[in-house]
């Protein structure tokens, strides 16, 4: 299971989607144009010392992220995508979800493309609000969503009792640009990968 953002605009939200990534051990896509840079310091911090643990892939368009997305599953990329947006669709809470789906986010301030959520109008999920309440915060809803789909996947959650210690690379200044790769340079080290059997 992966998280994608499209076109994400709050620092502080990308951080957090970030640590979140960190902490579950998903794959967290990136895709441009981003209302940030990847050198921000409020990003920097949203993620706090985690940037080494994050698997960060940045993505130049959509359509550049729906091929590099395609090659990572056996399933077709629509069957795999599960657009989140505040305008309908089906219920977080009623939606099953597969290990290798592809949780997606829109922007802050327009969500998701219309023309994406018209192209896959039965992938799109939403989680119940009230009445007279415009949205959730992205932090809020890229957390409930991945941790709702790992659990109705039936992806094993990380074991950990509670307890603390700090990864070998806490202390390190790493920046997300640090750890930030480019989507043809992962699709260059899937192919090698796939070319060498390994």
């Amino acid at each position: 299971m992966d998280l994608v953002l499209l076109h994400p605009e709050i620092p502080h939200n990308t951080g957090c989607a970030a640590r979140l990534a960190a902490a579950t051990g998903v794959r967290l896509h990136l895709v441009e144009p981003l209302g940030f840079s990847l050198e921000d310091r409020y990003l920097k911090r949203a993620g706090l010392d985690y940037w080494p643990l994050v698997d960060l892939v940045v993505h130049r368009s959509w359509a550049a992220a729906e091929r590099a997305l395609a090659a990572g599953s056996d399933r077709p990329l629509a069957g795999r995508l599960r657009l989140f947006s505040a305008r309908g669709g089906r219920s977080l809470f009623e939606t099953a979800f597969a290990p290798d789906d592809l949780l997606v986010f829109g922007g802050e301030s327009q969500g998701l493309p219309p023309a994406l959520l018209a192209a896959h109008p039965e992938r799109r999920v939403y989680v119940p609000i009230r009445p007279g309440v415009r949205s959730l915060n992205l932090a809020n809803v890229v957390c409930l969503g991945l941790y709702t789909a790992l659990v109705r996947a039936g992806v094993p959650l990380p074991d950990n009792d509670g307890a603390y210690a700090a990864h070998p690379r806490a202390a390190e200044d790493v920046r997300p640009a640090d750890v930030a790769r480019d989507a043809v340079e992962s699709e260059r080290t899937a192919s090698d990968a796939v070319r060498s059997g390994s």
